[in-house]
């Protein structure tokens, strides 16, 4: 899942969305301290949703299209055009519209920019998030394109390893939405799941 997946799954407080979006930049049990525990319990569940769908058979199955040494590249992809499905059907998902929850959480990451422990590379994204509305913008499929060579962009090496896998996005691209069919249904209830568990709450309170 990719970043408006995220804080779907997790908009029920402002404290919990911004854990949604953070589980992509913090990384490891240490940085995990700087947060309250409402955001870090949103972090280890976007971690645990994360592993979830790597781990979902359809999306398993999906990945076996791309060439081997493209697979680990190819679930980024993934991730943005599950993220284009969500965005496009929106209403069959959500009852808020995707345009107010986009200001909404828009004015929340704004507001906690300043924090000082507010991971770099996100404080450095945040503001052309918010001006080019990328939360919103996953609606329209030519931005899944743009997404991906954005990220790609940002990765340390083989970016065009990442590139590469947008032609197989596009051949398969019907197999990858039955995909996000068959698994967002599911991750509401698991992601709740995941909150009440007490291993988890323990590694919160640690």
């Amino acid at each position: 899942m990719n970043y408006l997946a995220h804080i779907t799954l997790a908009r029920h407080s402002p404290a919990a969305m911004l854990g949604g979006l953070l589980g992509d930049f913090v990384f490891g049990r240490a940085a995990l301290s700087d947060w309250a525990p409402e955001v870090r319990i949103e972090i280890l569940v976007h971690r645990r949703i994360d592993h979830f769908t790597d781990t979902f058979p359809a999306v398993e199955a999906l990945r076996t299209h791309f060439p081997q040494g493209l697979r680990r590249y190819a679930g980024i992809a993934i991730d943005v055009f599950f993220d284009h499905c969500l965005a496009r059907d929106w209403p069959r998902w959500c009852d808020e519209p995707l345009a107010t929850l986009t200001a909404r959480f828009h004015r929340i990451l704004l507001a906690t920019l300043d924090d000082p422990a507010m991971p770099p590379r996100l404080r450095r994204i945040a503001p052309h998030m918010v001006e080019h509305d990328w939360l919103g913008s996953y609606a329209r499929r030519d931005n899944v394109d743009l997404a991906v060579r954005r990220i790609a962009t940002r990765l340390s090496r083989h970016g065009d390893r990442l590139i590469a896998c947008l032609d197989g996005l596009r051949a398969h691209e019907g197999e990858a939405a039955a995909a996000f069919a068959a698994l967002f249904p599911q991750l509401g209830a698991f992601a709740e799941a995941q909150r009440r568990d007490p291993a988890l709450i323990g590694d919160v309170h640690r």
